[in-house]
């Protein structure tokens, strides 16, 4: 008898040393799942058909959807309102924290017998949702933001660049909490979400945190892509955005333009001030600007510490792609039997962070020199590359990966904006001299 346990311990030890030399050489990817604090990780496991975690940019809640095979009829269904939380990982790293989910929909279907859950972020507070009536004077964002935090028991977490920046007039008419949180970002062209109890607001596109810290920086190559998808828009679809407001000591409605020339987007809420609706107009410029160039990239090997918000730069993908920085939208980790675990990631063209406004406010017309503006490797700060008189330069759109493709950028529209130049001013002088 001892023996034969001393034989199966024996085993059980060769057996485990065996699976991490195996996992160790060969990593596989790792979950841990609880429901209402009870972990069922071991139990889902070999029926996991499926999990897909959303981590959603913005006030929009992430959501997780899991599909379970319940061919033996012994999988219960979930309550609605029961507590999901998520660790993802790979077996030879660990596991990451990816939040707590509510389940909102549950789903059985067959044949053959599955069971679809369905589960937004616990953030996303029932309060966030409630209507209200009220409305803020002469305040500031700072002060808005942290009445609605305060109301929906959260703590506001506020960029210090964002917190000061006025608010004359604010209603908030019939509208939810959420909705009003997600206007005003869209106002002020910052990214307002709900994570961990805490409210966050951060300037759109800085790759920051609220205290102004950088946040991670990553870098792709093409041996981390599984596939990618590459857009450049024509940024000049639209010349500028057009915003309308009523002055108050007139009834008559007035406009504000961000950018300039004859093809303008105009915004259809019409404003309470000239300041609100110029801001709103630079704000949805920015957008479109950061939207010129768009990247979906699919990792191979999944990353768990990936999140929104980060900045991006790809190496051996393609040379447009990889002269410029990319800014992180939402992200969507992907576990299934099939394909394991994989990462899809939308990405954006970054605008550089000190010359936003000045962007939208350029004239387009008239440049003197070219000014483009590149992330320092080393101290990963802003620094620029120009070419020609900078009395009044045309500023280049995208931050670029380094002085190289920052210079050789500046090059490449310096020779364009002479030969433009060149062209005008070869027929006007044989006019003169004839």
């Amino acid at each position: 008898m001892i023996e034969a346990a001393l034989a199966r311990v024996t085993g059980f030890i060769e057996d485990a040393a065996e699976r991490y030399r195996r996992e160790a050489s060969y990593p596989v990817p790792a979950f841990r799942l609880s429901v209402d604090g009870k972990d069922i990780a071991q139990l889902v496991s070999p029926r996991l058909m499926s999990l897909l975690l959303t981590d959603n940019r913005g006030i929009e809640a992430d959501q997780l959807s899991i599909t379970l095979s319940d061919h033996d009829g012994m999988l219960a269904i979930p309550r609605t309102g029961a507590v999901i939380r998520l660790w993802l990982g790979w077996s030879d790293t660990g596991l990451v924290d990816k939040g707590t989910y509510t389940v909102d929909e549950a789903e059985h279907t067959g044949a053959p017998d599955v069971l679809n859950i369905r589960a937004r972020s616990a953030d996303l507070r029932k309060g966030l949702k409630t209507k209200r009536e009220r409305s803020w004077s002469n305040t500031t964002l700072g002060k808005v933001l942290g009445d609605i935090a305060t109301n929906n028991g959260l703590k506001a977490t506020i960029a210090s660049a964002l917190g000061g920046l006025p608010i004359l007039q604010l209603d908030q008419a019939n509208e939810s909490d959420a909705n009003l949180i997600s206007r005003v970002g869209e106002e002020f062209d910052a990214v307002v979400t709900v994570k961990a109890g805490c409210l966050l607001c951060l300037p759109a596109g800085g790759g920051k945190t609220a205290s102004g810290l950088a946040l991670p920086h990553i870098t792709l190559t093409r041996a981390d892509g599984d596939q990618h998808r590459y857009l450049q828009a024509d940024r000049d679809s639209y010349d500028g955005v057009r915003a309308y407001f009523y002055d108050v000591n007139s009834a008559k409605k007035q406009e504000v333009i961000a950018g300039g020339g004859e093809n303008l987007k105009d915004l259809r809420h019409t404003y309470s001030d000239r300041q609100s609706a110029l801001r709103a107009a630079r704000s949805e410029f920015n957008r479109l600007q950061r939207g010129s160039a768009t990247l979906s990239y699919t990792l191979a090997v999944g990353r768990p510490d990936l999140i929104p918000e980060l900045t991006y730069t790809l190496l051996g993908v393609k040379a447009e792609i990889d002269e410029i920085i990319w800014y992180g939208g939402n992200v969507q980790h992907n576990l299934s039997a099939d394909s394991g675990y994989t990462v899809s990631l939308e990405l954006e063209s970054k605008l550089p962070e000190d010359t936003v406004e000045g962007l939208a406010e350029e004239n387009q017309q008239n440049y003197t020199g070219i000014i483009a503006y590149y992330r320092d490797e080393k101290t990963g700060k802003e620094k620029s590359r120009t070419a020609g008189d900078q009395s009044k330069p045309k500023r280049l759109l995208w931050l670029y990966v380094n002085k190289h493709t920052a210079k050789r950028a500046v090059d490449r529209e310096w020779k364009r904006m002479q030969a433009a130049r060149a062209e005008v001013e070869g027929p006007a002088n044989s006019r003169a001299k004839t």
